[in-house]
């Protein structure tokens, strides 16, 4: 081999190299580089020979996950009543872990059963779970099996999940609230829709990159949402139930990911294990583990599943109807939602994340009028998949809403933000790394963010439509047909050769040579020369990478802009609305669901009693009310805030439980939005008549309010207006209206 070296001082002038070495350097170059490349290329098959080995191997275990940490199954949803292949996991505390709070409100996290298997919510110790534990939180996780008990359906899941949530609130009689639920993906719509049947058995609820309104997106740059009417509706996932022997393959699923990146799926992945093959193995290896890990569901889930969500989007509009006859209504959920998305998510955008909330409010008064809070946080570039398995969020988002729960949950009625900014230079540490501020917003900030036309929402109603005139024509012509035809075995057969299953099946140590192959690799390994950085020909192989890369996404991006132009020119005609008929009228796909008469007379009713009572109450709704005066000067409050309320909370003789505490903050917060004039006048009237008390009163308003160092020129005219009620005395009661 040609070796690089210089020449002896007495026959240079410095260190220029010789002509010698600079005729020869591209040679060395080509040879150090083939070198390099061919030691990589063996290594990057071993690596694939292992990856199949590892899937083999999680196959073939009775419960597969992918977890970091131990567990240890408190109910087998297979022994329900109506048995399912879910359960529930009490997750154990690693080694060197805060101890558990016995007051501090279980999490409860459920994994997505999307395609792939349980535990992405726990992949690493920087995780959902791992941030759950670190906060000292007791920690449960719903998981499931990878093959569907015969006849299992959605509602069947969804009253396993209850019993499970049931369960872990009986195990924490003296936490301070219910459990805190957390949903990814797919299971945030399951979730939310149980927390609309069963208000009672939930907490503060995170919904983490789930889909919720699937019609939502903007032009350019959401084409998977036009796939159900391209593909003629949802007659296609009947079809391939059926010819699955009445199983639907979640491979399928998780074709539909990698399609829409196909430079990701076709180049970037296996080049970058390739160019990088001595650092990235194992973390090629471990995420493999997980996205190889293929799951099933019934043909009935999934059929339900894109009927009523993907293709027909009833989730968002009320018109899911439960077996027992209750409308699936998320305006009756009474936990705090917190909504978690991502704007370089192109699985759930934004907008699919948040378009619920303009689909089932008028305004930011009908979400209060419901007392819903909710809060939603957009990450600026996390993909769909960073959202769940990134350290990096975990350690910031997630950190940031576990250690902030309480706060969320004592969040009057509207609709907030979370904003997380780094720590503000003097705070305390124990504030973390960064802080959360929550500040109210309108559906005007939603909307700011993309949303559909009128004419998009007949395009998608038109596509609906159709997908079930089609699917009536499958069940009615074809299904019969295909079901007689179809045979167990070949249905096996079909999933074993899936285009997602089949490379993970292709090179494993059964393969042939895969022994000879690894004792080179190893050999390798042990002499791994690797070129030089500044290598031309590895600088070459960058570029190429990078053209690959440019040209596939260049093809996709014409692929999406087809699709969409397909999509919008067949469904977005008037004629073809009219033979479906819709007859291209607006009020045709309008999605808002009515108003409930029995709900706007008990709102009536309830602002006349908070009307009547607004001079009601003593010290502590004194102070209350005080706070949310001053705090409401600039519509937004942080942890810090939070936190003093706790400590002072803390200190309060006769402690109010959690629940007594909310309903009061939020009856103080209506009286001032009722009428504030009327309700901060009733403040001085409200206070004993000890100066002293009252003195110690306001100072405490005062800790609070400056707790977050905002000094907003409104919020010092509040303050000093408070200031003047709790020091005069001869205050009287405020006259009724």
């Amino acid at each position: 081999m040609l070796e690089r070296h210089t020449q002896p001082e007495t026959l240079t002038a410095g260190p220029l190299p010789s002509l010698w070495q600079v005729a020869l350097r591209p040679l060395q170059d080509a040879v150090d580089y083939a070198w390099d490349g061919a030691q990589r290329s063996v290594l990057f098959w071993d690596v694939m020979r292992r990856r199949g080995n590892q899937y083999r191997d999680h196959a073939s275990q009775d419960a597969p996950h992918v977890l970091h940490f131990a567990g240890e199954v408190l109910i087998d949803g297979r022994t329900l009543d109506r048995p399912v292949n879910y359960g529930l996991v009490r997750i154990a505390p690693p080694a060197g872990a805060p101890s558990t709070d016995r007051r501090a409100r279980p999490v409860v996290v459920v994994d997505p059963r999307a395609g792939h298997g349980p535990g992405i919510a726990g992949f690493k110790a920087d995780s959902e779970i791992g941030m759950a534990l670190k906060a000292g939180h007791p920690c449960y996780f719903i998981g499931f099996l990878p093959n569907p008990v015969p006849g299992q359906t959605i509602e069947d899941v969804a009253a396993a999940e209850a019993v499970f949530l049931e369960a872990v609130i009986a195990r924490h009689p003296e936490a301070e609230g219910k459990p805190f639920v957390i949903g990814n993906c797919q299971a945030g719509w399951a979730v939310l829709m149980l927390a609309a049947l069963r208000p009672e058995l939930f907490g503060p609820i995170l919904v983490a990159g789930s889909p919720l309104s699937y019609w939502a997106g903007v032009h350019s740059r959401n084409p998977m949402r036009y796939s159900g009417g391209l593909l003629g509706g949802s007659a296609l996932t009947a079809l391939t139930g059926d010819l699955g022997g009445g199983v639907f393959d979640g491979a399928w699923l998780v074709q539909n990911f990698e399609n829409m990146n196909p430079a990701n799926t076709l180049w970037s992945k296996p080049y970058g294990l390739y160019a990088k093959v001595d650092s990235e193995e194992a973390r090629y290896l471990e995420f493999e583990r997980w996205w190889g890990g293929h799951v099933l569901l019934n043909t009935g889930e999934m059929q339900w599943i894109v009927d009523n969500l993907f293709v027909g989007n009833r989730l968002s509009t009320a018109r899911i109807v439960a077996g027992s006859g209750e409308v699936v209504d998320l305006r009756n959920i009474r936990s705090p939602i917190v909504c978690f998305c991502s704007d370089g998510d192109n699985i759930t955008p934004p907008q699919q994340a948040l378009g619920w909330i303009l689909d089932l409010y008028a305004d930011v008064r009908d979400i209060r009028a419901h007392g819903q809070t909710i809060v939603y946080s957009v990450h600026a570039n996390a993909g769909h998949l960073g959202i769940f398995v990134s350290a990096a969020v975990a350690r910031k988002e997630y950190a940031e809403f576990v250690q902030n729960i309480d706060f969320i949950d004592y969040l009057p009625p509207g609709l907030y933000e979370a904003v997380i900014r780094p720590r503000p230079d003097g705070a305390g540490p124990e504030l973390g790394d960064h802080i959360v501020n929550f500040e109210e917003r309108t559906l005007d900030d939603i909307r700011a963010l993309g949303c559909n036309s009128p004419e998009d929402d007949r395009a998608f109603a038109a596509a609906a439509r159709l997908s079930e005139i089609n699917l009536g024509l499958y069940r009615t012509v074809v299904q019969p047909w295909v079901r007689l035809m179809t045979l167990e075995p070949l249905a096996a057969a079909a999933r074993a050769l899936h285009p997602s299953r089949l490379p993970y099946e292709m090179v494993n140590d059964r393969t042939p040579g895969a022994a000879m192959l690894a004792s080179v690799a190893e050999t390798l390994r042990e002499h791994r020369r690797p070129c030089a950085s500044d290598n031309p020909f590895l600088l070459a192989q960058e570029r190429l990478s990078d053209l690959m890369e440019t040209l596939l996404n260049a093809w996709r991006d014409r692929r999406d802009r087809t699709a969409e132009e397909m999509f919008l020119a067949i469904y977005g005609s008037p004629v073809t609305q009219a033979v479906l008929g819709l007859a291209g009228a607006a009020e045709s796909a309008s999605r808002r669901p009515g108003i409930d008469p029995a709900h706007e007379r008990f709102v009536r009713e309830r602002i006349d009693d908070l009307r009547r009572r607004i001079a009601d109450g003593g010290l502590r709704e004194a102070v209350t009310r005080a706070v949310l005066y001053a705090l409401g000067a600039t519509a937004s409050a942080d942890e810090r805030t939070f936190a003093m309320i706790q400590r002072l909370r803390a200190q309060d003789p006769e402690k109010q439980p959690l629940d007594a505490f909310k309903e009061m903050l939020r009856e103080q917060f209506f009286q001032l939005l009722i009428d504030e004039e009327r309700a901060v006048e009733a403040i001085g009237a409200m206070m004993p008549s000890d100066p002293v008390t009252r003195n110690a009163a306001f100072e405490t308003v005062r800790q609070v309010v400056d707790a977050d160092e905002c000094d907003s020129p409104e919020r010092r005219q509040r303050l000093a207006r408070l200031e003047a009620l709790f020091r005069d005395r001869r205050n009287g009661p405020a006259k009724a209206a």
